[in-house]
């Protein structure tokens, strides 16, 4: 890790750990199949092994890292069938949930989701990697919330916790930040007009730009 992001510390020593190596995994510092030097880790966070184990289980539980017997710990990789299989299951579900959102969510939702996309848009201009992935999951989480199914909310944020090791390499392309601008407009604006059709298939574009963008990155070059 090439530094470590000044923030309050929460209560516990092992929630400091787990919070500063997932940002270090969304943001792209710890790259998918990176492995994780506990020693360095724990002596740059200056905390024991003790709560850094604690947090990689937690890490791997989420799916975020993996651990090999005799290796140790390591960023989570993805294969790109499974990848394509996390994005299929996501809109089956996330298309489920946002119809019932826009029937069932608070009045005042839309205004809230214009709020967060305003951080959206302030990290994209920046090119704040690690901002703009952390708006655009509130901005989908408020949303996906707003369905009031909790169990239905659990499994989308289980496949989104599988693939934010991928999000900053899809968010580090400015031409990508400025694609998931424009779309979080358009699927806005689909909410003011009260429009699911509209606010779905915006979501579904979304979601497939940014699968494509994987793609590219995932797919083996030829010599």
């Amino acid at each position: 890790m090439s530094g470590v992001v000044e923030r309050r510390r929460p209560q516990t020593a092992q929630q400091f750990v787990l919070e500063e190596v997932r940002a270090a995994i969304t943001s792209g510092e710890l790259r998918p199949g990176a492995p994780i030097r506990q020693d360095a880790l724990a002596a740059r966070l200056e905390v024991s092994r003790v709560p850094l184990r604690e947090a990689l289980k937690a890490l791997e539980a989420e799916g975020l890292v993996v651990h090999h017997i005799h290796r140790g710990y390591f960023v989570a990789e993805l294969s790109l069938a499974d990848l394509e299989e996390i994005y299929r299951i996501r809109a089956l579900l996330e298309t489920e949930a946002v119809r019932r959102a826009m029937d069932v969510g608070p009045e005042d939702l839309t205004a809230t989701l214009e709020e967060i996309q305003r951080e959206v848009e302030r990290a994209a201009r920046a090119g704040d990697v690690t901002a703009m992935a952390e708006a655009n999951r509130r901005f989908h989480f408020t949303l996906i919330d707003a369905c009031g199914m909790p169990r239905l909310v659990r499994m989308i944020t289980t496949l989104w916790d599988s693939t934010d090791a991928y999000r900053s390499l899809y968010y580090t392309d400015p031409g990508h930040r400025a694609q998931a601008v424009h779309e979080h407009r358009a699927v806005l604006s689909a909410l003011r007009e009260g429009d699911k059709a509209a606010a779905v298939h915006w979501l579904d574009d979304h979601r497939a730009h940014a699968v494509a963008a994987l793609r590219a990155v995932l797919t083996p070059k030829e010599d």
